[in-house]
């Protein structure tokens, strides 16, 4: 009897989630628990394992298709079993539904005088080899004439990434002939008539490069949703101070040993920099809150969140109840997340809750920027690079090293003073860094 694979629910708040790559094609033979098609929802990347064995008798979703869960994705069976089933029949109006909006999409664009969008072709292209790439990267490569199944991934599982691609490509990578493109841009250039500005104009419009279009689903379309949000309905204020940072580091190395010998961890910066905000928020319990329908919420616990950079873009894990832990259990919780973060191991609920985020860009050289919101927080840290900065300390001139801070408060829940003096505890638990051992 046939089985459905089934777009699952990673998590409460999911509402739809994309097939990423399939790793068998249809008619291929697969096990019982094998992986067999790779989903992302919001937030997770997963592998979706086939329930049965046989063969993969149909896909209906192809790669890029974002669908609502519970349809079913495709179908394993016996050879020369019928596939076809009710939910299947549900399922393809889902797609056919989605590739009708984007045609739609495209139609409205091409009244507009705009390209008509190739999105729809995003969605419906089928992967024609075994190779895990991501719908962009294969793009990018088809269009450079690179065979990218000469190319290593290093994404999940290594399926190849956009930064694979352009990495071949600097790099200097062999690029064969398109033919077609060659064609193309032959007919193209002696079509026109000469004698006519707007003809001339038409020729030169005709082999311009159309832009890359990227389908935005799953965790990009969360984000961009969620933060297109946070700046529309909250009152955003960015305040940003200095922090001297040299003895916090001179502690650091005299930490590190005991740490490495006791606990096995390599205390980092960030470690004592939360540190000082979970201090902090026991302090200014005005910051550890969140503006939630026309009430303040102020929490007793905090639960702090970690900005971590993926390669599709940002999730923040949660450490809860981050007031009762000690130094070293707090940097053990921070490698710990931001590590699963990196692999896709996170579950749902470790990425929601959180009472206050921090956001490092400082191992990007950034000095000082503006971070939005995580919704309904109340606020948000910015951590830039440490510079090494020539500096007074009374009629002496020291090299100190100084770490710039951006605090983005939302000016509905408290107001300018109460977020300065919010932070300058943070500078001073920083520039007093015994203080964070008590």
């Amino acid at each position: 009897m046939a089985e459905n694979i089934i777009m699952p629910k990673l998590g409460m708040a999911m509402v739809e989630g994309t097939v990423i790559a399939w790793k068998k094609r249809e008619g291929e033979a697969v096990k019982k628990g094998e992986g067999i098609v790779d989903i992302s929802s919001e937030k997770i990347e997963m592998e979706v394992e086939a329930a049965a064995d046989g063969v993969l008798l149909k896909i209906e979703v192809p790669e890029g298709g974002v669908v609502p869960y519970g349809t079913v994705l495709g179908v394993i069976g016996q050879p020369g079993e019928l596939a076809g089933t009710a939910s299947v029949a549900a399922s393809a109006k889902a797609t056919a539904e989605s590739v009708a909006a984007l045609a739609a999409s495209d139609e409205q664009r091409t009244k507009a005088g705009a390209p008509a969008a190739t999105t729809a072709t995003a969605v419906l292209d089928r992967p024609r080899d075994g190779i895990k790439i991501s719908p962009v990267a294969r793009k990018m490569a088809e269009e450079a004439g690179i065979d990218y199944t000469k190319l290593t991934g290093t994404g999940p599982q290594g399926r190849i990434t956009k930064e694979d691609v352009e990495r071949f490509i600097k790099a200097g990578g062999e690029k064969e002939t398109n033919a077609a493109a060659q064609v193309a841009g032959v007919q193209t250039s002696v079509a026109p008539v000469a004698g006519s500005s707007d003809h001339a104009a038409a020729a030169v419009n005709t082999t311009e490069k159309q832009p890359e279009r990227i389908l935005v689903s799953g965790m990009r379309k969360v984000i961009a949703e969620r933060m297109y949000q946070s700046l529309q309905q909250s009152a955003q204020l960015t305040i940003t101070m200095q922090a001297d940072i040299t003895e916090l580091l001179q502690l650091k190395e005299k930490l590190s040993p005991e740490m490495e010998r006791r606990y096995q961890l390599k205390l980092s910066v960030t470690d004592l920099i939360a540190r000082a905000v979970v201090l902090s928020l026991l302090r200014h319990k005005q910051m550890n809150s969140a503006y939630v329908e026309d009430r303040i919420e102020l929490y007793e616990e905090v639960h702090l969140g970690i900005a971590v950079a993926l390669e599709k873009g940002l999730v923040v894990p949660v450490i809860r109840q981050a007031e009762q832990q000690t130094l070293a259990e707090l940097s053990s919780q921070l490698k710990s997340v931001s590590a699963r973060a990196r692999q896709n191991q996170l579950a749902p609920e470790e990425m929601k809750g959180s009472t206050f985020t921090i956001t490092n860009l400082g191992s990007y050289g950034v000095d000082t920027f503006t971070p939005v919101l995580n919704p309904p927080e109340a606020g948000i840290l910015g951590v830039g690079a440490a510079k090494d900065t020539p500096v007074f300390v009374g009629d002496e001139l020291q090299r100190r090293s100084i770490l710039p801070l951006s605090l983005t408060f939302d000016h509905r829940v408290l107001d300018g003073a109460p977020a300065a003096a919010f932070l300058a505890t943070v500078r001073s638990y920083l520039e007093e860094p015994h203080s964070l051992l008590v």
